[in-house]
């Protein structure tokens, strides 16, 4: 039977290879801590499936108020892997290879594959994130880049270190129109949003709170205990008055059109996906320096998105 992307395995949780997962203040927040910090917890597959599990042990826990998602080492994430040994193991057939590489679409055509997959591992798991039934906060430090965006704007609230920097560069680096759960707009505003993925730019903490994407900024010294403490506040409210408020905001947006737009803008980056694919010649996926996009390997330093230069 084949594997179902949101499906769990009962598991203890320190059996997890790449996440982590604690309960705190007598079981009432959980807290999951992304666990590449070789890979600047770049999400190849392992880390995503085993991402979902750990949300859905969250989900099962009743004694379980907040989750606290956060990442380990110098950043939160720098976003998809694209290229480590682990991630081109577990693709590949043999010992190492994950078990979602040989369903959900994975064995079809280069167009289907790809569009099943992403859907299943990028996309709906991404929005069953963002429904779960407690209330989530995002912990972020360092680079939040493409990728790391969908996890952070998954949380109902996002608290974030002085120092972190957000940036989706898929568009300069890639060829790409954004990540597969595609909230820029909703997250930036629109105009924002273009500005941000044809440049590249970065936004600081700062700017993210100026547009009530982060509800703190903390301190990167102090960001565990202080999220905790904002945590403990959450977790003070009772579960379903809480659960009520989270809906209420969540089926606000939704009226106005978000899950509609995040399903139009998968469709399309699946488009731009099969673009790259026939003008490489089915070499590849994403622009390439042989197509005219930059070496995304000797990339030049993030610039932040600035009012007064060009």
């Amino acid at each position: 039977m084949p594997v179902r992307a949101g499906a769990h395995r009962d598991r203890r949780s320190n059996v997890y290879r790449y996440v982590k997962y604690e309960k705190v203040d007598d079981g009432r927040i959980a807290r999951i801590v992304l666990n590449r910090p070789q890979a600047r917890n770049a999400q190849h597959r392992g880390l995503l499936v085993e991402l979902d599990e750990a949300f859905m042990e969250a989900e099962r826990d009743d004694e379980v108020r907040v989750v606290i998602l956060s990442g380990e080492g110098p950043a939160f994430s720098a976003g998809h892997d694209l290229g480590s040994k682990e991630m081109k193991a577990e693709r590949a057939p043999g010992p190492d290879q994950h078990p979602t590489f040989t369903c959900n679409g994975a064995t079809n055509g280069p167009v289907e594959s790809r569009h099943r997959q992403e859907y299943h591992y990028y996309f709906d798991n991404t929005r069953r994130w963002r429904e779960l039934r407690k209330i989530t906060i995002a912990q972020v430090h360092g680079n939040v880049l493409a990728a790391a965006l969908m996890l952070a704007w998954a949380c109902d609230l996002i608290v974030a270190a002085e120092d972190t920097v957000f940036a989706d560069v898929v568009g300069t680096r890639l060829g790409m129109c954004g990540v597969e759960y595609f909230g820029h707009p909703w997250e930036f505003g629109p105009r924002k949003a273009k500005e941000l993925l044809l440049t590249g730019d970065y936004l600081t903490a700062d700017d993210a709170y100026g547009l009530g994407m982060v509800s703190k900024v903390f301190p990167g010294e102090e960001l565990g205990d202080r999220t905790l403490e904002f945590a403990r506040r959450v977790a003070a409210l009772p579960t379903m008055a809480s659960l009520l408020i989270k809906d209420s905001v969540n089926q606000a947006v939704d009226a106005m059109g978000f899950q509609s737009a995040l399903q139009a803008g998968f469709n399309i980056h699946q488009l731009n996906h099969a673009h790259w694919t026939v003008e490489s010649g089915g070499t590849a996926v994403v622009g390439t320096p042989e197509l005219g996009l930059p070496d995304w390997r000797n990339a030049p330093a993030l610039r932040r998105a600035s009012k007064s230069e060009a």
